[in-house]
């Protein structure tokens, strides 16, 4: 059986991240996968300390030495089928649990015995699911170019091929009167919520199908 791994970097358990997040994971489960959701926001860890463990002669290779909540979540991804990390765009960018794991998950495995080469030997497909205020217009001009050097990044070192899922113009709060937001307009977000959001939960049902079914 397939083992999947859902990542939450939202504050957030039951937001727009996290619900999108169950629907891939849901289409996983359909599929026949094994799944399993963490919200990193539970977990103690920091990013990368630069430590160089990972790097020595000696070192067992694609694990981090550092001992918090993170390393042993690390080596289970290693082992899975597939990965989702779903973060909302906090000042243009991913949270900084979103970060912290990036940076942990892909420095170890990053070789510096020759210029961009991965000591990582499996292939491990990756689903990045963003949320945010942004229009979709301003995600395609701004972000998405700046986001794919991730993506490019996870497949050099990791392997695998990466799909991508924009959330634009979220819900935020469920009544924007109790607080001073007075540039959103509530009955055009709620809107959205009803006419578009479903849509995407529904692409990300089939994200996680699609996981399970095209990466033998």
């Amino acid at each position: 059986m397939k083992k999947i791994i859902l990542l939450n970097a939202s504050p957030r358990k039951n937001g727009n991240t996290a619900l999108l997040l169950q629907a891939a994971q849901q289409g996983a489960q359909e599929a026949g996968a094994e799944t399993e959701l963490i919200n990193l926001f539970d977990l103690k860890f920091t990013g990368c300390r630069s430590c160089m463990a990972c790097k020595r002669v000696e070192a067992q290779r694609c694990k981090c030495y550092w001992k918090d909540d993170l390393s042993p979540l690390l080596d289970r991804i290693f082992q899975a089928d597939g990965l989702f990390i779903g973060s909302p765009i906090y000042l243009s960018e991913p949270t900084a649990q979103f970060r912290a794991l990036w940076e942990r998950l892909i420095f170890c495995c990053l070789s510096y015995d020759k210029p961009l080469e991965s000591y990582f030997t499996g292939k491990l497909p990756l689903g990045l699911i963003y949320t945010m205020n942004a229009p979709e217009a301003y995600y395609n001009q701004h972000y998405k170019a700046r986001f794919q050097e991730l993506a490019d990044m996870h497949t050099l070192v990791l392997h695998g091929a990466v799909t991508t899922l924009a959330s634009c113009e979220t819900l935020q709060v469920p009544d924007y009167k109790r607080y001073s937001m007075g540039v959103f307009d509530e009955a055009q977000r709620k809107e959205r919520r009803e006419t578009v959001f479903p849509k995407e939960l529904e692409a990300a049902r089939q994200l996680g199908r699609q996981m399970v079914q095209e990466n033998p």
